[in-house]
């Protein structure tokens, strides 16, 4: 069952990921791609590629391409179809081998009801559930409603009483059809404390099965991981082995081949541990337990593929040091973590920093809503969890990135949160922990990140122009004013005042010094008042991105001569993130109350509820239903009572 060409029937950071080991294999490997990723890394990454006329979900014509390239198997990454029973089966009739567990597996644990059903029948503990909304009041609140056929937080809600139960169903329904294309739910017990805690098996097609350790991915938004680490702190040699036996008896009742995940929720106050589902594919996280065992779980699906055994036993397995991942989207933690879209004005990782970046966006690359907006996963080991923890902090903080807005400052907050550094990561941790949502520089910081923007700017001008380039900066046979440049911070406006003296250094503002020790298109070394730091800025139109010590910043710079802007209008509601609309409320004329849901938008299969903010009467609308929207566009105007 050997092959030396493999498609990849995915995108972005894990067709990168599959295209890294598969090469180290001597694996030829061929992309498929649509017109939104033309110019995606992972296309240019491959031997060959493939444009798709459709999605990455008609598996059709990804099989069509995989036999006009002569590719001899199929790796489905996670996502897309990687776990549709039917394209597996199909990707097999079609005389090609495919890179995953049977078909069989994938239907009976795709299925999160019969999934239960088999857990049980193999002894592991599952949560009460129901799939009648009847019953949900034996269960007690709070309850969790979850999709029957898929995962990632899409068709999830918490239900706090009875009177949110129909409207909670309902959208629960909605998301998990437009998500799955099935809207049948289940009503679960609600564990407000606790961890989301997976373990990683592997099993050949010759009846050897594994268990590689646990990973804790409680630390989530909007029910959906942004951190997870390898080993877990909450769980010690004697859980770790009580869940590795639990989960290695489901995937022998499976039969299981290939790489997969068996989820649990852990209650953190006993320990105590429930089946969740079984993930039936490689998950975004599973760098962390390469990084803690050595093994590469690409390598393995690939082996094992090709029909070869593990080659070792469970007590062959061991785990070394602590390993932390965080997830990079574009996304707008202080407006719910929605998404976010624009162009990646700067991209630039610190070679210097010991982390992992597996991405699949490069600087210039357009963040739309067409994909999930994760940008990459960031990956740090330590020969601790406090190492590995700062590591990957300092990794995030060292990027260079702007242009679109991002969660980087939140997870740096995350990271260096007591709470964190204690090991209280359950899965309330952020409304526990609260860590910053974003970063905004004030005083001496903001006046220091303007400084080194405005005599990076200064420097710019000095090379680019035409005539007397050789005068420095200012310079001038009488008394005028200093320079003056003007840039906007959010809705702020900072005034940088400077003049060059004779010995090469700068007067600031009101006697503030700088000095700049080197000056280059990327950046800038600059000491200011005794203070030094280098600065990387990279310019785009009137943007600027300026990183240094406290992050990254945009500043925008100001015309000389401001002209009237239109200003939003009274009463104006605007679209807090791009979306299409699914479902709108209102209409002119309609009397509203605060709180009413107004319309529901959705992006990337996950909706996000617009409500009044006050009482009144909807005056103008600017939408109608299948609309598709731009952040901040006006959606509507409301008369106030």
């Amino acid at each position: 069952m050997t092959y030396h060409k493999l498609l990849i029937a995915n995108r972005g950071e894990i067709a990168c990921r599959i295209i890294k080991t598969a090469h180290e294999m001597g694996i030829s490997c061929v992309a498929v791609y649509t017109d939104a990723d033309s110019e995606s890394p992972f296309v240019k990454l491959a031997d060959e590629a493939i444009k798709l006329t459709d999605t990455y979900l008609n598996g059709k014509e990804i099989i069509e391409a995989a036999i006009k390239t002569k590719a001899q198997a199929i790796h489905p990454g996670y996502g897309f179809l990687s776990e549709n029973a039917k394209f597996s089966r199909d990707v097999i009739k079609a005389g090609l081998i495919w890179v995953g567990p049977s078909s069989k597996v994938i239907t009976s644990m795709g299925d999160k009801l019969k999934a239960k059903d088999i857990a049980d029948k193999a002894g592991v503990p599952t949560l009460p559930m129901t799939t009648d909304p009847s019953k949900a009041n034996t269960i007690g609140y709070p309850l969790l409603i979850k999709a029957a056929a898929g995962g990632g937080g899409k068709g999830m809600r918490i239900v706090e009483s009875k009177k949110d139960l129909k409207d909670s169903i309902k959208g629960a329904q909605r998301e998990a059809k437009a998500g799955f294309g099935d809207d049948r739910i289940f009503i679960e017990r609600y564990v407000a404390s606790s961890r989301h805690i997976e373990i990683q098996i592997l099993g050949d097609s010759h009846g050897s099965i594994v268990h590689l350790g646990e990973r804790e991915c409680s630390i989530q938004r909007r029910h959906q991981k942004i951190i997870e680490e390898s080993p877990s702190p909450r769980v010690d040699s004697k859980m770790r082995a009580a869940m590795g036996d639990a989960a290695i008896k489901l995937a022998k009742k499976l039969k299981y081949e290939s790489a997969g995940t068996v989820e649990f929720l852990v209650d953190d106050k006993t320990g105590e541990f429930w089946f969740l589902e079984v993930n039936t594919r490689l998950q975004v996280e599973h760098p962390v337990t390469e990084e803690v065992t050595g093994k590469d779980l690409v390598y393995e699906q690939l082996r094992i593929s090709r029909g070869e055994h593990l080659g070792y036993d469970q007590e062959d397995i061991s785990w070394n040091g602590s390993s932390i991942e965080a997830r990079l989207y574009a996304e707008d933690p202080t407006n719910e973590f929605l998404p976010a879209t624009g162009t990646l004005i700067a991209y630039e990782v610190d070679k210097n920093i010991d982390a992992r970046w597996d991405t699949g966006v490069k600087q210039g690359s357009v963040i739309g809503t067409d994909f999930d907006p994760m940008l990459a996963k960031v990956i740090a080991k330590g020969r601790n969890r406090t190492d590995a923890a700062n590591k990957l902090a300092l990794a995030l903080q060292s990027l260079h990135i702007g242009g679109v807005t991002t969660n980087r400052d939140f997870l740096v907050e995350c990271l260096r949160s007591k709470d964190f550094h204690k090991g209280n990561t359950t899965s309330d941790f952020i409304s526990i922990a609260k860590p910053k949502r974003s970063i905004e520089l004030k005083g001496t910081e903001l006046e220091q990140a303007g400084i080194a923007a405005a005599l990076w700017l200064q420097g710019e001008n000095r090379k680019n122009t035409p005539i007397l380039s050789g005068i420095q900066s200012g310079w001038t046979n009488s008394r005028l004013p200093k320079q003056k440049i003007n840039f906007q911070y959010n809705s702020e406006e900072l005034s940088i005042l400077y003049k060059s003296n004779r010995d090469g250094s700068f007067e600031i503002n009101k006697g503030i010094n700088a000095k700049i020790i080197e000056w280059n298109n990327s950046g800038i070394d600059i000491e200011i008042d005794d203070k030094r730091f280098f600065s990387k800025v990279t310019r785009k139109d009137a943007n600027l991105i300026v990183h240094g010590p406290w992050g990254d910043i945009l500043f925008k710079i100001m015309p000389r001569f401001k002209s009237v802007s239109q200003e939003v209008q009274d009463g104006g509601l605007i679209a807090p993130m791009p979306g299409k609309v699914i479902d709108l409320k209102v209409k002119v004329g309609s009397k509203i109350k605060k709180g009413d849901t107004l319309v529901i938008l959705e992006a990337m299969k996950m909706e996000h509820t617009v409500k009044a903010t006050e009482d009144g009467v909807i005056d103008e609308l600017f939408i109608s239903n299948h609309d598709q929207v731009e952040n901040g566009a006006l959606l509507m105007v409301i008369k106030a009572k």
